[in-house]
């Protein structure tokens, strides 16, 4: 009988950090999108409105790798009120010559989280000019956090400025960041003054209503759009992304649907056909990215499936060479 791994949350985090390896295997992932014959299905979405939730299941095949990865990813926003966490969720990992399962990751999301943040970081390491050091992070969530701790492994930051709705949580990030750092962090009070002077922007909210406006946008910004992965989100103003230099995305065919393009499409701002390059075109050369230090650039993410199956496979792989797990017979 096939001999299958289970892995904790704990098991997880100790194989797993956001560190280079990460950013480059999750830039890994954005190349083979442009270069191999990735089969990546739409994503599956089920909303469950009576409970203010809702589930996602994103999937990939990549050649260069020997397994794939589905992943079930719930969020259910009232859960704070019961004491639960709003986000968990788990993957697994099956054989692409045999399908047969080869280990259940159960990361209550963190798999996830780590793989948004690297990819926020390739996208800066691919379209932020080299010598951006003063950043802006609207947000002060878990993943604002990780934004930050990925962005400083690639490029040299001295200053940032966050804003999040809550000023109370804007002010811990600051202090948090700026210790867990060394890097000067500060809260700002409004939108204007925290990308005022700003060489990368990242967006990380579950904002209904855009946040960067066209009035934000300055010569050399590098913008990174994080948090519009469904339909109803938007932080970018449509204005703003036709107002770029450079417009860049993880799949065209999915932020045509629920990223910041789809937006502008809506608005009339972005032909619906637009022929717009994926940021594993950038990476693989087959599309420029930033051409010049003048230009602002916007990088939409959505996540991937592509993404997925990449940090399941390296995680797999890495808990076999540590012992870490627990084996048992289907």
């Amino acid at each position: 009988m096939p001999r299958i791994t289970l892995l904790s949350e704990a098991d997880l985090r100790a194989v797993v950090a956001l560190d280079a390896d990460c950013i480059d295997c999750v830039e890994r992932a954005f190349r083979a999108l442009a270069t191999e014959a990735v089969s990546m299905p739409p994503i599956l979405r089920l909303d469950i409105p009576a409970h203010n939730g809702e589930v996602d299941v994103k999937t990939a095949y990549l050649p260069s790798l020997e397994s794939f990865a589905i992943k079930v990813s719930p969020g259910f926003f009232d859960n704070p009120k019961l004491g639960l966490p709003s986000l968990n969720g788990m993957m697994m990992l099956l054989s692409a010559r045999t399908g047969l399962l080869q280990a259940l990751l159960l990361d209550n999301g963190y798999l996830t989280s780590v793989r948004t943040a690297a990819a926020g970081a390739v996208a800066a390491r691919w379209l932020a000019r080299p010598d951006a050091r003063r950043a802006a992070i609207l947000g002060a969530g878990e993943q604002a956090r990780l934004q930050l701790q990925a962005l400083a492994l690639v490029r040299p930051l001295e200053r940032v400025c966050v804003w999040a709705p809550d000023a109370g949580k804007a002010l811990n990030y600051a202090a948090e960041m700026s210790a867990r750092l060394g890097i000067d962090v500060v809260a700002a009070p409004d939108i204007d003054r925290a990308v005022a002077d700003a060489d990368i922007v990242v967006t990380t909210t579950p904002s209904r209503e855009p946040l960067l406006q066209a009035r934000h946008l300055r010569p050399g910004m590098h913008v990174t759009a994080m948090g519009s992965d469904a339909e109803h989100k938007n932080e970018i103003a449509p204005a703003a992304i036709a107002a770029a230099t450079r417009y860049v995305c993880d799949r065209l065919g999915q932020v045509r649907v629920l990223g910041e393009l789809h937006h502008a499409i809506e608005a009339g701002l972005i032909a619906a056909d637009a022929p717009m390059p994926e940021l594993g075109q950038v990476i693989a050369g087959q599309a420029p990215g930033r051409r010049s230090a003048e230009d602002v650039t916007i990088c939409d993410l959505t996540g991937t499936g592509a993404q997925d199956t990449a940090i399941a496979v390296m995680a797999h792989a890495r808990a076999l060479q540590s012992g870490r797990g627990t084996p048992f017979e289907s």
